[in-house]
């Protein structure tokens, strides 16, 4: 996955709680194992009417959020089933980072494992940010990920905590196959030491 070091971008207020991941990606997309295609349908029951057309007063739809890579999210973000197309649709769509009080953990860990980076804060950073974010295509914020700070459109910075492991990881753009492969050369070595010693496996 591509590495994760520094994210400048438009913040989408989404202040609703306990958006689960059926809202994030509705059951009906699921048949697919790509991890592209999907942000089409990224929060696709809140985004089109039933007769496809866009709901002009959701926030992805509003011109000023169109290309955001960034959302800021009510508490508890991301809870219901498990399923990773949430966060393989919130990736595709764009998005690169969500901003929480908290987290579903299941897919606190998925994103982590797809590139994105979720971040929790207390309510009255979040709530700063949410307001920022209402100002539109003005409401950019930048994250470095290795200095750990959020940098709002007005200056003010934010730190933000991360598990050390799962930031180099990120930064390295390394999912569990990449972390694997780090390993390919000890890999191999076991495997022809295995087949010298054991030839009848």
């Amino acid at each position: 996955m591509d590495k994760f070091e520094k994210l400048s971008g438009t913040a989408a207020p989404m202040p609703l709680i306990n958006i689960d991941t059926d809202m994030i990606i509705p059951k009906l997309f699921l048949k697919t194992i790509k991890r592209s295609g999907l942000g089409v349908n990224l929060f696709d029951e809140m985004r089109y009417d039933d007769d496809r057309n866009e709901i002009p007063d959701f926030v992805l739809n509003k011109p000023a959020y169109r290309d955001a890579k960034i959302i800021v999210a009510g508490d508890n973000f991301g809870c219901g089933s498990s399923r990773e197309h949430a966060p393989w649709a919130i990736k595709d769509f764009g998005i690169s980072c969500v901003i929480s009080t908290s987290f579903a953990d299941i897919f606190f860990n998925n994103c982590f494992k797809n590139g994105i980076l979720p971040i929790i804060l207390p309510k009255e950073q979040v709530d700063i940010l949410m307001e920022d974010a209402q100002n539109g295509a003005n409401a950019r914020i930048e994250i470095d990920l290795a200095a750990q700070t959020i940098t709002s459109a007005d200056g003010k910075v934010i730190s933000f905590e991360v598990d050390a492991f799962k930031k180099q990881c990120l930064l390295e753009g390394l999912d569990d196959i990449g972390l694997t492969l780090k390993k390919s050369s000890a890999i191999d070595a076991f495997e022809s030491a295995a087949a010298t010693a054991r030839p009848w496996v």
